[in-house]
């Protein structure tokens, strides 16, 4: 069951009829936990860099987190959605500058996307590939080809073969104990940069640089990561099989278990 409310309140069929005939807006979405967000100081930034830049002014982070804690109420562990949204935005009128509304879907958690992922190699970029926006369009479709195709799921490069990220998730390949993140245009993941914080504690290093397809060959395994995924082997890229041990993703899901549960 969903419950979704916007600035606090239910909401209403002329607030909906808006969102689902204009594509313009940005949102943000993780698992509570005891009332409480791994990551959440990642999340609260990256709402508030989009809402500057896609509308003009800040939420502000004390009404984000006292809609957030509206939008959890009762539930000791949910999902939350939260997303940025403007009725006085559209195609015909773009020039609006403002505070945006905030919209919140609560959901049950939903389960990690796979245990191993066989990925398709696709030429594509995400248009404003720095915000986490809601034209899913191009990401959807890319999904949709990979499983046409026999995979589970499309890693995106640029035309001369850079990797950047996957269609829904970060992707990190395996050198030893290094953890190397590509380097390119894409969304900073909460899960990457949670993932990256612990591996010290898991006795792993990380760094980022540019990777090819080409290079995959080099590394050891590979895997990807959201905030529903903590981490996930990557069985194949196109031709390229890996043998991701199960113990490094056990390690690589306690770097990301070792962040602390910040309360909203």
């Amino acid at each position: 069951m969903i419950a979704l409310s916007i600035d606090g309140a239910p909401a209403s069929p002329e607030d909906l009829t808006h969102i689902a005939l204009v594509n313009y807006g940005a949102y943000t979405s993780f698992r509570v936990e005891r009332g409480g967000v791994r990551g959440l100081d990642l999340h609260l930034a990256r709402l508030e860099a989009e809402a500057v830049e896609l509308f003009g002014e800040p939420v502000g982070e004390a009404r984000l987190r006292e809609l957030m804690r509206s939008a959890v109420a009762e539930r000791e562990d949910c999902w939350l959605r939260v997303s940025l949204f403007s009725q006085e935005i559209g195609p015909r009128t773009p020039n609006w500058s403002g505070r945006p509304r905030v919209m919140i879907a609560a959901s049950p958690p939903p389960p990690p996307l796979a245990d191993s992922v066989r990925l398709q190699v696709q030429t594509y970029g995400r248009e404003a590939p720095h915000l986490k926006h809601v034209a899913t369009f191009g990401l959807i479709r890319a999904r949709r080809m990979a499983r046409q195709a026999g995979f589970d799921d499309a890693l995106f490069v640029n035309a001369q073969g850079q990797v950047s990220e996957g269609s829904l998730w970060n992707a990190g390949f395996i050198s030893g104990d290094e953890i190397v993140w590509p380097q390119a245009p894409m969304l900073a993941g909460v899960a990457q940069a949670l993932v990256h914080r612990g591996l010290g504690g898991a006795g792993l290093t990380g760094r980022i640089a540019p990777v090819h397809v080409d290079d995959l060959g080099d590394f050891d395994g590979a895997f990807i990561c959201n905030s529903a995924t903590p981490a996930c082997a990557v069985a194949s890229i196109g031709d390229q099989t890996f043998a991701t041990s199960a113990a490094m993703i056990d390690r690589l899901r306690s770097a990301w278990a070792s962040n602390p549960v910040q309360p909203i």
